[in-house]
């Protein structure tokens, strides 16, 4: 079964359209929003080059697992 997702507003212009691991591979200023000064900074503080490093980046898989979690805790 093929899945399509639309990720145009998740990304810069020059990404949209892109194969996902392209998307993958691309620095992290491909996302929309992020500027080379924050690619730069995310380089500096976690070693994050990617899209992927940014999405397998341990720091910030568990403080999405945490967010997530707020919103069923009781």
């Amino acid at each position: 079964m093929a899945v399509e997702v639309v990720l145009d507003k998740a990304l810069d212009k020059a990404y949209e359209g892109k194969p996902l691991g392209e998307i993958l591979d691309a620095p992290v200023a491909a996302l929309a929003g992020v500027s080379d000064g924050d690619a730069a900074k995310l380089k500096e503080a976690f070693g994050i080059v990617t899209v992927r490093d940014l999405g397998t980046n341990k720091y910030f898989a568990v403080a999405g697992v945490l967010a997530a979690m707020e919103k069923h805790a009781g």
